[in-house]
C-alpha cells in the first residue's frame, strides 16, 4: 500500500483516524500497531513475521541491557549512565540486537548480489565449475533497510545511556511498525520519539498542520515526481541519448528522487502529526547546497544523522590521525552507498560522495571551488551530483557508463534515439519539468511553509490536492522509488 492511492487516502487513512481518535488513551498504540502491521501486511503479510521477529528481540534486548528482563512490570526502569562499564550480558545483548539486525538485513537484500558477484567472479577466473548457479531470488522485503536502523538505535541509544528501555512491549512494537514512515523512512530514532511514546498531546493545530504537510506531500509526488520520473524513464531505457536528452533525462531524474522522498517524508510527518506525534525534518532544501558536504547536512537527514552517529563516530570519527578521518568519511559512505541498494553502482555512487568528501576536508574549506560566488558553487555541485545520479538509476555498470558518454557525446547513438524526442518534449512533461525546477530553487519548504496557516495558505494547499487527485485519477505511472531500498 502507497500513500499515493486511492486505497490509502481514502479508505485506510480515514478508518484509521476514526479507530485511533475512538480508542481510549491506553488504547491508542494496540489500534496503531494493529493497523501499522495491517498497512505493512497488506502486499506480503509474512513481512510483518519478520518486523515481529526482529521487535522481540530488540525488545528483550533492550530491557537486558537495561537489567530489566524478568523484574516486575511496576518496577521502575532507570536510564543507565553515560560512560558507565557496562556487564558482559549487557554487551552481549547489545551484540545479539545488532547482528540479528544486520542479519536479517543482509540476507534478504544482498544474498542474491554476493551470490551473483561470486559466480561472475569465478566465471571470468575461469573457474565455471564452481558457480552456485542459485535458480532462486530472494524477495526484498518492503522498509526492511528502515526499521532494522531504526530497531538497533533503540538498543544502542539504552547501551549508551541516552535513552531509558521501554517496559510496554506494545509501545516498542508501535514506535518499530508505525505506519507513516514504516516503509520509506525518515529514520526515527528511539531518543527521538521516547517521550511522546509515554505522553503526546493531539492539538487541532498539529492536525492541521499535518494535513498540510499530507497534502503538499501528496503534491509532490503526483505533480511534480510522476512527471519527472516518466521522462527519466523514457531516457535512461533508451539505451543511447543524444547529449541534451541524457542531460534532460538525469536532471529530471534528480527532480524525480526529490520530490518522490521529500514527499513521501512530507506525508510521513504530516501523518505523525494528525497522530500526535512529531517526526524531525528530513530534507533542508538539499538542492540549495555549495558542496557535497552541504548536501549531506541537507538530505535525508535522518540516514546522514544515522550514519554520523552509529557508524562514523564509533569508526572513531576525526579523533584520530588526518589519514584515519578520511578513511572514515570515505568507509561510511561506501556503506551508505550499499545501504541503499545491493549493486555496485550504489558501491560507485558512495565512493564517489566519499572522495569528494575527503577532498572538501583536503581543501580545510569543505569545498574546492569556493573562489566562485555561491550561485557558480550551487550549480558546480548540482552537476557533480547529476554525475552520482547516473550511477544511483542505471541497471548496471555497463548502462551507467554508456549513459555518462550520452552525456559527452562520446557514445554512439542508435538511429532511433531521435525519436525519444517526441516523447520527453511534450508540453505537460516542458511544464512539470519548469515547475519542479521553480519550486526546488524559488519556494519555501514544506517545513516553514506549514508553520502558520493562513487563509490563503489553507486556499492554496487544498488546490494543490485537488489537482494531485484528479491527476493521481488518470496517471498509470505512480511509484515510490525508496520502497526498493
Amino acid at each position: 500500500m502507497v500513500f499515493s492511492s486511492h486505497l490509502f487516502l481514502f479508505y485506510f487513512l480515514p478508518l484509521a483516524l476514526l479507530l485511533y481518535y475512538a480508542a481510549p488513551r491506553r488504547g491508542k498504540h494496540v489500534i496503531l500497531t494493529l493497523l501499522s502491521y495491517l498497512f505493512y501486511g497488506w502486499a506480503n503479510p509474512a513481512f510483518v513475521l519478520l518486523m515481529f521477529t526482529s521487535t522481540i528481540i530488540d525488545y528483550v534486548c533492550g530491557l537486558i541491557i537495561a537489567r530489566q528482563f524478568g523484574c516486575s512490570w511496576r518496577a521502575p526502569v532507570e536510564q543507565l549512565a553515560r560512560g558507565a562499564t557496562r556487564s558482559r550480558s549487557q554487551r552481549g545483548a547489545l551484540m545479539v540486537s545488532i547482528c540479528a539486525n544486520l542479519c536479517l538485513l543482509g540476507f534478504f537484500k544482498y544474498f542474491n548480489f554476493a551470490a551473483g558477484s561470486y559466480d561472475a567472479v569465478v566465471s571470468a577466473l575461469g573457474l565455471g565449475n564452481l558457480r552456485l548457479d542459485i535458480w532462486y531470488r530472494i524477495t526484498l522485503p518492503l522498509g526492511i533497510s528502515f526499521y532494522t536502523f531504526q530497531s538497533m538505535s533503540y538498543s544502542i541509544d539504552v547501551y549508551r545511556g541516552d535513552a531509558k528501555a521501554i517496559r510496554n512491549f506494545t509501545d516498542f512494537a508501535c514506535y518499530v511498525a508505525m505506519f507513516p514512515q514504516l516503509v520509506a523512512g525518515p529514520i526515527i530514532r528511539f531518543q527521538e520519539l521516547a517521550d511522546q511514546l509515554e505522553s503526546r498531546r493531539h492539538t487541532m493545530e498539529k492536525f492541521a498542520r499535518g494535513v498540510a504537510f499530507v497534502c503538499l506531500g501528496l503534491g509532490k509526488k503526483v505533480l511534480l515526481a510522476n512527471p519527472c520520473g516518466k521522462v527519466a524513464d523514457m531516457v535512461f531505457n533508451a539505451g543511447s541519448a543524444e547529449v541534451l536528452d541524457a542531460w534532460y533525462g538525469v536532471t529530471a531524474y534528480a527532480f524525480q528522487i526529490y520530490y518522490d522522498f521529500s514527499g513521501y517524508s512530507d506525508m510521513a510527518i504530516g501523518l505523525g502529526l494528525m497522530l500526535g506525534f512529531v517526526f524531525p525534518k528530513n530534507f533542508d532544501s538539499p538542492f540549495h547546497c555549495e558542496s557535497i558536504t552541504d548536501l549531506w547536512s541537507r538530505w535525508h537527514l535522518s540516514l546522514s544523522t544515522w550514519l554520523r552517529d552509529y557508524l562514523y563516530v564509533p569508526l572513531g570519527g576525526n579523533r584520530g590521525s588526518s589519514v584515519r578521518t578520511y578513511f572514515n568519511v570515505a568507509a561510511v559512505m561506501v556503506i551508505g552507498g550499499l545501504w541503499h541498494g545491493a549493486s555496485w553502482n550504489y558501491v560507485i555512487w558512495g565512493g564517489i560522495h566519499g572522495t569528494m568528501l575527503v577532498l572538501e576536508r583536503l581543501n580545510g574549506r569543505r569545498t574546492v571551488y569556493r573562489f566562485l560566488p555561491r550561485p557558480a558553487r550551487i550549480a558546480v555541485t548540482f552537476v557533480i551530483i547529476h554525475f552520482t545520479w547516473v550511477f544511483f538509476r542505471s541497471p548496471d555498470l555497463g548502462a551507467a557508463v554508456t549513459f555518462l558518454g550520452g552525456m559527452f557525446g562520446v557514445t554512439n547513438v542508435s538511429s532511433g534515439a531521435g525519436l525519444i524526442a517526441g516523447l520527453i518534449y511534450r508540453p505537460y512533461y516542458l511544464l512539470s519539468f519548469l515547475a519542479a525546477a521553480t519550486i526546488v530553487w524559488a519556494s519555501p519548504q514544506t517545513w516553514d511553509f506549514t508553520r502558520r496557516l493562513s487563509w490563503p495558505k489553507i486556499a492554496w494547499i487544498f488546490v494543490v490536492l485537488a489537482a494531485a487527485i484528479v491527476a493521481l485519477t488518470t496517471q498509470g505511472f505512480n511509484p515510490f522509488i525508496y520502497f526498493i531500498f
